[in-house]
């Protein structure tokens, strides 16, 4: 059961060989006996689990039920669910439980999936090791020594660790395709607008967006599909007619023109990663892919053009937690003013306060054309590099991360070299593309390697494709950790 897909699993519900009570039961169990090693879950209810999971098994017996009917789905802590812990990993939204649901988490309630909990994250989604959570680290349920990647680090060791058959994530500079590839799973970001970010924690409003994150390509193409979808309580959410993207998971490879970005195969990647990378590319071309070199100049700028765009955007919307209206507030202050300073001082982390002061000096009179108003500019030169390469081809390919897992501490110190673990990532955040990693082979040290599919703009059913062509040829996406 622990590898059943989410399709096999609906099927099993289908037939009466399995009821969502026993389903969501097993998945209970498991992370009651892993998360103390692993701390992948912030938040279990297990009384409000089986009571959902009871409500599915009734529509399910009145002949209501819809494909995802009963299968238990774990929340990145970052989206609003109604009667649940919210705390998006800090110690300022701490004690704030949810009035309502995101979007997200509305489309697949009415899916009929059952809330599992709520999975640890870097604080404010700030992160990409998930060791700036106010509620500790996670650990990587493939080696515990190492980060599973961030920030969305506790969904996808939970479902690596199969503590959840699936889970939802968000990706503002990578952080659903980077800890996929940690933890050997796999996730996809979609176009930006497909996905409503009502309900979904602010973080940086332009590039936030969220996905799915599970074992296969196929399972994603199912979670999106119950996912996407426009909402006219988001201002950014794009109103489209809704696309079945699985509807090309079996079509062939034969034609399909892989691109590969010189810049994502030179210094800086690691040799173990190379490698795997380089054998799936080549199991690629035995499905009938060709490959062509394309070049993505401007990848170099993408990480200092993103650490000026993403901290702007940060600093206006983490004004709201004040202590004021809802969260955490410092117990001891003298005014008003104090209490907000207190309040904040108190309520952040390191991270989050390194990224406030940054986004506040960009923005700040005689700084804002100077830093932000030309990171602007580089943006739209990203987006340019990516147009130009997908007129020579139909999906680009390379390495998710430039390493595998790093320890637990060994990048703390080094803030630089941190946000470097998101080098491939960030741009297809800052261009708007749709990304998607999946797991294609292990490192030197047996940590898995990510390989990144990036696709032209609605281009999730293709990117989904060429996805489950591979995995169907391989089974590094059914491998277990060992010691779980």
């Amino acid at each position: 059961m622990l590898n059943a897909s989410l399709k096999e699993l609906a099927a099993r519900l289908s037939a009466g060989k399995l009821s969502s009570v026993d389903l969501t039961g097993e998945f209970l169990k498991r992370i009651k006996a892993l998360n103390p090693r692993l701390n992948a879950f912030i938040t279990v209810d297990e009384a409000a689990s089986l009571a959902e999971a009871r409500a599915a098994d009734a529509l399910r017996a009145a002949g209501r039920a819809t494909p995802l009917t009963g299968i238990p789905i774990a929340w990145k802590d970052i989206f609003c669910t109604r009667g649940w812990l919210t705390t998006c990993g800090s110690k300022i939204l701490s004690n704030f439980v949810s009035p309502y649901d995101a979007h997200v988490v509305e489309r697949l309630k009415a899916a009929g999936t059952v809330s599992l909990g709520k999975t640890n994250m870097d604080e404010f989604a700030m992160g990409s090791s998930n060791e700036t959570s106010f509620y500790g680290p996670v650990k990587n349920p493939w080696d515990e020594r190492a980060v599973p990647g961030g920030s969305s680090g506790g969904s996808a060791a939970a479902v690596a660790a199969r503590l959840a058959p699936a889970a939802t994530g968000t990706d503002t500079g990578g952080s659903i395709r980077q800890p996929a590839a940690l933890c050997g799973i796999s996730g996809i970001k979609p176009t930006y607008g497909v996905v409503s970010r009502y309900g979904m924690i602010a973080f940086a409003s332009s590039l936030d967006q969220g996905g799915p994150m599970a074992k296969s390509a196929e399972d994603l193409a199912w979670l999106l599909n119950a996912m996407a979808g426009f909402d006219q309580r988001d201002s950014t959410s794009l109103n489209r007619e809704p696309e079945d993207d699985g509807r090309d998971l079996e079509r062939p490879l034969t034609g399909l023109r892989i691109g590969l970005p010189r810049e994502y195969f030179a210094e800086g990647l690691a040799a173990d990663v190379a490698k795997a990378v380089d054998v799936a590319i080549a199991e690629c071309r035995k499905l009938g892919a060709t490959t062509v070199e394309v070049s993505l100049p401007k990848t170099r700028l993408s990480v200092p053009a993103y650490y000026v765009l993403a901290p702007a955007e940060a600093s206006s919307n983490l004004a709201r937690f004040d202590g004021v209206r809802y969260g955490y507030r410092a117990p001891r202050y003298s005014d008003l003013m104090d209490m907000y300073r207190k309040t904040r001082a108190e309520g952040f982390g390191a991270e989050v306060k390194r990224r406030i002061l940054i986004g506040t000096y960009v923005l700040s009179h005689g700084y804002y054309d100077a830093y932000y108003l030309q990171a602007q500019k580089l943006r739209r030169l990203i987006a340019d590099d990516f147009r130009k390469a997908f007129e020579a081809c139909d999906v680009i390919m390379g390495p998710t991360s430039p390493t595998t897992a790093f320890n637990l501490g060994e990048r703390t110190a080094d803030p630089v070299q941190m946000y470097l673990s998101d080098i491939y990532t960030i741009a297809v955040n800052l261009a708007g593309l749709p990304g998607m990693s999946i797991p294609c082979g292990f490192g030197d040290k047996g940590r898995p390697v990510g390989l990144q599919i990036v696709g032209n703009y609605f281009a999730e059913a293709k990117m989904l494709n060429v996805a489950h062509r591979y995995q169907k040829a391989t089974d590094w996406h059914l491998r277990l950790p060992p010691n779980i």
